[in-house]
């Protein structure tokens, strides 16, 4: 049996096997609302995030003529969240958050693409961010 404590701030994938993998992100201060720079997307796989501790939501973006249009869904401790592949997305953790990700494996190293977010674009963001 393995067993796995994380407990440092920051992304870490730690149980990576043939084709899928787990990791925790611990709230660090990049993924705050007020910080949010960029949104990623993977092409070759769906992103599994589940809510362990604290509150955090889920941003979804449309790119439109490079152009992001944001939907935001506030997580639920403990429910199954799944982003398909191709979908552009992020997330925004108060401090004390904890996320359980699971995705194919090595994902974070080969399968990330970054689109970084104009002054207008946080601003758009922060608006949907405070109406949900």
């Amino acid at each position: 049996m393995e067993s796995y404590e994380l407990n440092e701030p920051g992304f870490f994938p730690f149980l990576i096997r043939d084709g899928w993998q787990v990791a925790k992100l611990n709230y660090i201060a990049e993924q705050h609302i007020n910080n949010i720079q960029k949104i990623e997307v993977h092409q070759q796989t769906d992103e599994v995030f589940v809510l362990l501790k604290g509150s955090a939501v889920l941003i979804i973006a449309d790119l439109q003529n490079e152009k992001p249009l944001f939907k935001i869904k506030s997580m639920q401790p403990l429910s199954v969240y799944n982003i398909p592949k191709g979908t552009w997305h992020n997330i925004a953790m108060e401090e004390g958050s904890e996320v359980l990700i699971v995705e194919k494996s090595n994902t974070h190293l080969h399968d990330v693409d970054y689109f970084e977010l104009a002054p207008k674009d946080i601003t758009n963001l922060k608006g949907e961010f405070f109406k949900s």
